[in-house]
């Protein structure tokens, strides 16, 4: 997940800089969702694996 997020963020800078604004800001909101989605879920693990040991 964090490699579509890292994938729509390299879009959205691109897109930015050709002067794409509607493209660039679709992928950077969807690069933002991603990485807030990734986030959380490293979170989860995390907090579930430090409750079994």
């Amino acid at each position: 997940m964090l490699s579509w997020t890292l994938v729509f963020l390299i879009v959205a800078l691109v897109a930015g800089v050709l002067g794409f604004t509607g493209i660039a800001g679709a992928s950077a909101s969807i690069a933002q969702i991603l990485f807030t989605i990734f986030l959380v879920l490293f979170l989860v693990s995390l907090i579930a694996g430090r409750r079994r040991v």
